[in-house]
């Protein structure tokens, strides 16, 4: 019976090195054409040539917007789930209104000018103004104890409930210092202007999320919203707050508490009892909201909500 030939069983392939270069590892030489180096540079040089995913002035054609639109919800889906944010209590509020000692000084310092320059008019104006502002900056204090009240439901561990604000100062900064003093975790989602803007220092790093959309950030705001606190604010907490009555009046989401801070500034800022007279709203599109006054009175009708509704405010 004849011998069986040792079969030749090959080592496994290096997984990154070659023992010998392929072909296109190397640029075609100088001596073979002159000009060589000079094409391939060229080539490698054209916007064309980069990688999609690293080509940013590809990304950021009109015809991709549907890709940095699906980028801009992923990457906050995504990171939010890794960290095990399931809820939040989301809070919205002007970003000029900043805390007590800061509204203080801009008073003192407008008063001194004013009356070095008594007949400035201007300047007598952004007085006026800068009392105002001085007479709100309490409800920076609420927003940051409420913050507190918050971060500690949070508990050891976490409980999955967090604050989230759109990351910017005043009352937004407010609510999440007082998740931050309490050493909780509290989220901000940024967005992207044509002007420069920087987070507010209380959030948690890996919890600071910067968007392009609008839209997007909105629907973030949203997902895990368990509540909505409202505190005086302009334009952008407007445009918040009704899109958010909006959606609950259509049941787009499920209903969910909204509280307004502040029974003087919001009364004089819209009239629901006036719309609801002029036929425009319903009188229960009216009651879809309510008022209060302090961080205890807020957590505590978030509370009630709840235990009226029959479902706990973190599952």
């Amino acid at each position: 019976m004849a011998d069986t030939p040792q079969r030749h069983r090959p080592e496994p392939a290096h997984p990154d090195r070659r023992q010998r270069a392929l072909p296109w590892t190397a640029p075609k030489p100088a001596h073979e054409d002159a000009r060589a180096p000079d094409l391939i540079r060229a080539i490698l040089d054209s916007p064309n040539y980069r990688q999609a995913d690293q080509d940013v002035d590809f990304l950021n054609r009109d015809d991709t917007r549907g890709l940095r639109l699906q980028l801009d919800y992923r990457k906050a889906e995504t990171l939010l789930a890794e960290h095990g944010i399931a809820h939040s209590i989301v809070v919205f509020g002007s970003t000029r209104v900043p805390e007590p000692r800061a509204a203080r000084q801009r008073v003192a310092t407008l008063e001194a000018s004013c009356a070095a320059d008594p007949g400035n008019a201007e300047a007598v104006q952004e007085l006026r103004i800068a009392r105002r502002v001085l007479e709100k900056s309490r409800y920076y204090e609420v927003a940051q104890q409420f913050g507190q009240l918050v971060g500690r439901a949070e508990g050891p561990g976490g409980k999955r409930l967090v604050v989230v604000t759109g990351g910017g100062p005043g009352m937004m900064e407010a609510a999440n210092r007082g998740a931050h003093d309490v050493g909780a975790r509290t989220v901000g989602l940024n967005i992207t202007l044509p002007h420069e803007q920087y987070p507010n220092p209380y959030l948690t790093p890996e919890l600071c999320l910067r968007f392009h959309y609008f839209a997007i950030r909105k629907l973030h705001f949203l997902l895990r919203a368990r509540a909505l606190v409202v505190f005086p604010g302009g334009y952008g907490t407007l445009d918040e707050l009704f899109e958010t009555l909006t959606l609950i009046q259509t049941r787009k989401i499920a209903p969910l508490p909204v509280i307004l801070v502040g029974r003087d500034y919001w009364q004089r800022v819209f009239d629901p009892e006036f719309m609801m007279q002029e036929g425009v709203i319903d009188p229960e599109d009216r009651d879809l909201f309510w008022f209060a006054e302090t961080a205890q009175q807020i957590w505590d009708d978030i509370l009630h909500w709840y235990a009226r509704a029959g479902k706990p405010l973190c599952e």
